[in-house]
């Protein structure tokens, strides 16, 4: 069943990463397929380390987002707005 959840979630992550033009959308779905990556980890860990493991991966994913939010928000404030694309034609 957990396997089930984390497929599941997985696909969901990464449909929102393909399919969104917003960064904001693309770091939630990249967050997904972090969490369903957790999840499969748990479900086949046997020891008290691997465990360990998923929390050190959780501390890591929090430090991620934090770096991501602020380079999110930078981009913002550069080029007023988040749109992916429309940034990438206001460069060129």
């Amino acid at each position: 069943m957990i396997l089930f959840v984390a497929a599941i979630l997985f696909g969901i992550g990464i449909l929102i990463a393909l399919t969104r033009k917003n960064a904001m959308l693309v770091l939630m779905g990249i967050e997904l397929m972090l969490t369903a990556s957790m999840l499969n980890f748990i479900a086949f860990s046997r020891t008290v380390e691997s465990h360990l493991f998923v929390l050190l991966i959780i501390v890591v994913a929090a430090a991620e987002i934090t770096i991501a939010l602020v380079l999110i928000l930078k981009i913002y404030k550069y080029f007023g707005q988040i749109e992916i694309d429309k940034i990438v034609e206001k460069e060129n």
